[in-house]
């Protein structure tokens, strides 16, 4: 029994090693090649000890001015998407989660299977519409296609947390005179607030990488980062690599550091509904 024990944990063991290893390698890659001198950076057999330098770093805010201006594209937009979609999500999942109806729970089924289309799908119908509106190249069409693409898991994550609040809560609020949304902004808000910043999680991921619906509906005002970086690959002196993973690093730490800080978050939104409070 007890060797069985061992090998199980073993097997758990280099399991966890396999995964981590597939996941941090890449970024562990592209961080030391970053400091590393040029001509070391596919040196084989690998170099592991080296000097570290800033000059792919430097050479990237000379070269390449445009990759900050994305930078900061990349951070309205995340803000915009993330604010719009939790606040749509909130109102959405307070009703889902206070009314009942046969047709309100077909909506949110539609809503889900929305959610399962492809965006590639919807991305060439909307390019006409987007055009005829005069919101090509701007911030706002990727702030609002970003929000819609993940308002239904929104709604869904806080239906799930706002399900775990007491109704009596609303009602007694109800009573001393407060009307819905006073009692969605102080009384279900900050009870939910986990579900919030799970769902903050989720957008800000997805809008800070995104780089389909940036490729086709930006093209020089609301370029994001993502997009300056293919830019850099397909760049007609060839590929400073470098300087490619000088980017990749800049643009890979914040939303990198967010996701370990807000780790908690992230398990909560995966795992909602699983458990009952």
């Amino acid at each position: 029994m007890r060797t069985e024990r061992l090998l199980g944990g073993a097997g758990k063991a280099i399991a966890v090693a396999a995964i981590l290893f597939w996941s941090l390698f890449p970024i562990l890659f592209i961080t030391m090649s970053s400091l590393k001198p040029g001509q070391d950076i596919f040196a084989v057999p690998p170099k592991w000890h080296f000097t570290p330098t800033l000059a792919h770093y430097v050479e990237l805010w000379r070269s390449w001015r445009g990759f900050f201006s994305g930078l900061l594209n990349s951070t309205l937009i995340t803000i915009g998407a993330t604010l719009l979609a939790i606040a749509a999500s909130a109102c959405a999942g307070y009703v889902y989660s206070r009314h009942a109806g046969r047709w309100l729970g077909a909506s949110l089924l539609l809503v889900i299977a929305v959610r399962l289309i492809p965006p590639i799908v919807v991305t060439l119908p909307l390019f006409p519409i987007v055009n005829a509106l005069g919101l090509n190249d701007t911030h706002l069409v990727l702030v609002l296609l970003y929000a819609t693409f993940f308002v239904s898991l929104g709604t869904v994550l806080m239906r799930t947390f706002i399900d775990q609040i007491p109704q009596e809560l609303d009602e007694a609020a109800s009573i001393d005179g407060a009307g819905r949304l006073t009692i969605l902004r102080r009384v279900i808000a900050p009870l939910a607030m986990p579900g919030v910043l799970a769902v903050a999680v989720f957008v800000i991921v997805f809008s800070w990488n995104e780089f389909l619906f940036a490729f086709i509906f930006t093209a020089t005002r609301a370029k994001t980062a993502p997009l300056v970086i293919s830019e850099m690959i397909g760049s007609i002196d060839g590929v400073d690599w470098g300087i490619l993973f000088a980017a990749s690093t800049v643009q890979l730490v914040p939303v990198l550091l967010f996701v370990v800080f807000m780790n908690r978050y992230l398990v909560a939104g995966l795992t909602a509904g699983s458990t009952k409070g």
